[in-house]
């Protein structure tokens, strides 16, 4: 079951975690930062936003509420990587960074709708539509996570001596670093795609993302906890972690390095 899964235990209490920053703070955090100051309700939306995603990562713990739980987060990210992801991705098509920010609340997407695809799989036959859920809707998460993490590793390629400059100073070699990470990255995102080493994949790629959190983002926000841009960093870091952890979930049960299993 998944309620049983780490990593959906760890993507439902995310979820309440960032409820509760939005909530204590006052906006919305780091993926959900892309709304117009000049959009109508853009205060109450913020907060708006904090409500469905506390209710939602608390419902997800109940085995009665959590297949209508992962419903609405899946809906409630699909609409707003619709009406503001999509629209930046639109007007900066040539700047990588639109892409980045746009694959990340792609890969929140991701954990959602394997969530959901499982739960009501089990909970509701009957309610199988389409690409939604079930086996389809797993696949169709995958998909989602691969294409996303292409952008993430073209983005530290693109944007190297950046990339570079958060490389730990203990580490030799940070260009090598970065260099390597963003590879990895996009040979992750083929891998899953394809279905070549699709569970390596996944882990690895998780694995990678959880290790910039606790190497790059902790270490800042640990030094300078003053500032907003390192905790919104931090926070967007561990909500990809956790949505990728529920997706390296899914293939639980694969080989390691099956091929044509997507």
């Amino acid at each position: 079951m998944p309620i049983a899964s780490w990593g959906y235990a760890v993507f439902a209490a995310t979820m309440v975690a960032i409820g509760i920053l939005g909530l204590l703070r006052g906006d919305i955090i780091g993926i959900w930062d892309s709304v117009p100051k000049d959009f109508p309700v853009h205060g109450f939306l913020r907060y708006l936003s904090a409500c469905i995603v506390l209710a939602c990562g608390i419902g997800l713990f109940w085995r009665r509420t959590a297949a209508a739980a992962a419903r609405v987060l899946l809906v409630y990210l699909l609409l707003w990587l619709v009406l503001f992801k999509v629209p930046v991705l639109i007007r900066g098509f040539a700047v990588e960074v639109s892409w980045e920010s746009c694959s990340e609340t792609v890969v929140i997407v991701a954990g959602a709708w394997a969530a959901y695809a499982w739960l009501a799989g089990e909970q509701d036959t009957k309610r199988r539509v389409g690409l939604a859920v079930g086996d389809r809707g797993v696949r169709v998460a995958r998909t989602l996570y691969g294409l996303a993490l292409i952008p993430f590793g073209l983005a530290h390629l693109s944007y190297l001596k950046q990339t570079a400059s958060l490389v730990p100073a203990w580490l030799p070699s940070h260009a090598a670093w970065a260099t390597l990470t963003g590879c990895t990255y996009i040979a992750a995102g083929l891998a899953v795609l394809t279905g070549v080493a699709a569970r390596l994949a996944a882990v690895l790629s998780t694995t990678q993302m959880g290790l910039f959190t606790l190497l790059v983002w902790l270490p800042l926000v640990a030094t300078n906890p003053r500032d907003p841009d390192q905790w919104s960093e931090t926070v967007i870091s561990w909500t990809l972690t956790a949505a990728g952890w529920v997706i390296a979930d899914s293939y639980r049960g694969m080989a390691w390095l099956a091929v044509g299993k997507r």
